[in-house]
């Protein structure tokens, strides 16, 4: 028997997709192992997102091949979408396969020794690849409704490593959806590289699918991924105020909060407008939880450009911000564009956001305290003090005061009663 070694990185997508390639692997005989040392196959599921990750994606591969030289090492995902010939230069990478042939990954590696590239052209890909997952280990369901993106924004390379956007057809979704609920799921997360495109490919919009989940499916719970400010219209927020299955956790991908930087990002909305449209979203729901990404340090990002940005943010209604460094991605416009900001000041920049990024989160928290919340116990006791932790609708992960596994993927009331090192307390009612 084969015995594979996987590692993810990247996105939710990515690791919802090495959960079905490690199924696939399974179900044909395989045996997933903990250690490199001990694996026949080495599988890296890269992330292209930045620079960095392709740097790290070959660190991996070489690191494999320096712990287990006989493994035989395959890398699949958004680095090897993209880099696929330049890749097959190294001596400790054995196999490429594409983004759109990792998630049948047996049928690929069957053909192990008369093969090395295994990739198809992904921006001639119109039909989305329906994948079927059903881990009965987690307490939360994830399902993949979307792939690719038509956005060209500057800093972005993912179009190219994912193709135009394609979308799940709705009895689909629907049916994995209620194939989830007979398996004891109670909340389903719909993962994609853009949902808010859902749709677009069918003539339908993300709403009419909603619409849908809510009239034919038993799920308890459904949480979105991502979405464009532009994305969010009246229509949607009302129907989700008033929903029964909706978590109220709002993922906003803002980028930028500085006029001139959105536009030369190639991003089509400004700043007041999702500062109004993030204040409606407060003033409409319970306390909702809005993260949002915010690239720092991009192309041509004045000091008083940065400073724009983050007197927004500290303004803003936001509970938590994820930033990171802007990273050149060959292949992309903002690649060429002048005016580059220097490593040590995008690194300062970041962590200047992420500290304004804490406080926003220490404050919702605090809010929280005293309010009673409806929590999914997860399947796992934590490890540490051996109490129930669970996860509210608005995104907190509270750790309970009870050891009744009984009460193990349930739905549970709970009172929100402390905030202590970093941790969220709470009692059951």
């Amino acid at each position: 028997m084969k015995k594979f070694y996987i590692h993810t990185m990247g996105c939710k997508s990515n690791q919802f997709e090495t959960a079905v390639i490690i199924e696939n692997l399974q179900t044909n005989g395989l045996e997933k192992v903990e250690k490199i040392e001990d694996a026949d196959l080495y599988i890296l599921n890269s992330c292209s997102v930045t620079h960095k990750s392709d740097n790290e994606a070959l660190y991996l591969l070489r690191n494999a091949k320096h712990k287990n030289p006989k493994i035989f090492s395959i890398i699949t995902g958004c680095v090897a979408q993209i880099e696929k010939e330049k890749l097959l230069e190294n001596d400790y990478v054995d196999m490429v396969v594409g983004n759109d042939n990792k998630l049948n990954l047996y049928s690929v590696i069957k053909n192990i020794n008369s093969e090395k590239l295994v990739c198809s052209d992904i921006m001639e890909q119109k039909d989305f690849n329906k994948v079927v997952l059903v881990d009965t280990l987690k307490t939360r369901a994830s399902l993949k409704i979307q792939d690719g993106c038509d956005n060209r924004c500057t800093y972005c390379i993912i179009p190219f490593a994912r193709g135009k956007s394609r979308s799940a057809d709705i009895d689909f979704i629907i049916d994995q959806i209620n194939e989830f609920s007979k398996h004891g799921f109670k909340e389903v997360v719909f993962t994609g590289i853009h949902i808010g495109l859902w749709g677009k490919d069918l003539g339908l919009k993300l709403i009419d699918l909603l619409k849908e989940i809510e009239a034919q499916t038993t799920i308890e719970r459904y949480r979105l991924g991502s979405l464009n400010p532009l994305e969010i219209d009246e229509e949607l927020l009302s129907f989700l105020s008033k929903s029964k299955k909706f978590c109220t956790h709002f993922h906003l991908s803002l980028q930028s909060a500085c006029d001139r930087t959105l536009k030369s990002m190639n991003r089509f909305y400004k700043t007041e407008d999702y500062l109004e449209q993030i204040n409606e979203i407060n003033e409409k729901f319970n306390l909702p939880f809005i993260g949002s990404d915010i690239i720092a340090g991009f192309a041509g990002e004045s000091e008083e450009d940065f400073k724009t940005t983050c007197q927004n943010l500290e303004k803003s209604g936001l509970t938590q911000i994820h930033t990171f460094p802007y990273s050149q991605r060959e292949g992309t416009v903002g690649a060429t564009l002048d005016n580059q900001v220097d490593e040590k000041t995008k690194e300062k920049r970041a962590e200047i956001i992420k500290a304004i990024s804490k406080k926003k989160l220490d404050e919702f928290i605090k809010k929280n305290i005293g309010t009673t919340r409806e929590v999914l116990i997860e399947k796992h006791p934590d490890k540490k003090t051996g109490y129930l932790k669970g996860i509210t609708r608005n995104y907190l992960t509270v750790l309970l005061n009870s050891k009744d596994e009984s009460l193990l993927n349930t739905l549970t009331l709970a009172k929100i009663t402390e905030y202590k090192d970093g941790k969220v307390y709470g009692k059951l009612v």
